[in-house]
């Protein structure tokens, strides 16, 4: 096993690599050098490889479906490959990871084109966590000349809102930065919120950083909508086999590195928020009800099924 592999899983499983898509990214990418870099003498033999990749991304993280589907469709459509040469599988290895890139980044780019028409001159805009998708999403929105200003959260325990905070800043968007628990206080004054996700139920509950959940009871008592943006290759094919959607349990030394010796504390990552206090899933194929996940799935990508 190349050491890319266990190198990347490793920055994975530590948050060195952040945000849904950009571990799919890095996981993907390291499957493309592990391929380029094979010893494999056989068909049989590469593509054990393969799935031993699989296996160690899988584990580094257990709430990553982008990334699990983004390594079975690689897997997938190499095992398609008419050819018993290693040399030209590595090729198409390497040719799918280049194509679901492609595609990747074409969606990013489609959905922050329909999700910007939701923001208007003067729209005061709440969002949670960071999602490299939300921040395209804005971007896109003050390119097309709308004046808004946004809110964003600190997200304990690691700060990822920082992030998000510092790429609007940088985009010229007027930006206001608050602690997690100070949402309540500031929903009153808000006409939207928008957050990103980490996965998608088979009943389109959406899975995304802790507190997100929180946002969503909050915004629905306001009557303010709240959008979820992603792509549908979030969705978590296991949940149509009634399995739940994993959460991921960090470590407690995110939340107090220096906790009493027999204080139990408590850090997932992830909660859920259910379908109903979700106003629209904004994603590649519009804007849909998140209970519809399934059908648009199986429509637009039918070999998931």
């Amino acid at each position: 096993m190349a050491e890319i592999i266990h190198s990347t899983a490793e920055k994975i499983r530590k948050l060195q690599v952040q945000g849904a898509r950009n571990v799919a990214i890095a996981a993907i990418n390291a499957i493309k050098t592990q391929a380029e870099q094979t010893k494999a003498k056989n068909k049989s033999a590469f593509f054990a490889e393969l799935k031993e990749a699989q296996t160690i991304f899988s584990d580094s993280r257990e709430t990553e479906p982008l990334m699990r589907n983004a390594i079975r469709w690689v897997i997938i459509q190499t095992q398609n490959a008419n050819t018993e040469k290693v040399d030209e599988l590595k090729k198409n290895v390497i040719s799918n990871v280049s194509q679901f890139l492609k595609d990747l980044e074409a969606s990013r780019e489609l959905i922050a084109e329909i999700g910007a028409k939701r923001i208007q001159n003067g729209s005061v805009v709440v969002t949670h966590c960071h999602s490299s998708t939300v921040t395209r999403l804005l971007a896109k929105a003050k390119a097309d000349g709308k004046n808004f200003k946004v809110i964003c959260t600190e997200t304990r325990p690691a700060f990822q809102g920082r992030i998000t905070a510092k790429e609007l800043v940088d985009l010229g968007i007027e930006t206001t930065f608050i602690v997690d628990s100070a949402a309540r206080t500031f929903m009153g004054n808000v006409d939207v919120v928008i957050v990103g996700a980490d996965a998608i139920t088979s009943e389109g509950n959406v899975v995304n950083k802790i507190g997100s959940s929180g946002f969503a009871v909050l915004a629905y008592e306001a009557k303010v909508p709240l959008y979820v943006v992603s792509e549908l290759l979030k969705f978590d094919p296991e949940t149509l086999q009634g399995e739940c959607e994993k959460i991921e349990q960090r470590n407690p030394s995110e939340v107090w590195s220096e906790a009493p010796p027999k204080l139990i504390v408590r850090n997932p990552a992830f909660d859920v928020t259910p379908n109903r206090y979700i106003h629209g899933l904004i994603c590649e194929e519009g804007i849909i009800a998140p209970q519809c996940i399934v059908e648009v799935m199986r429509r637009r990508y039918p070999w998931f099924f």
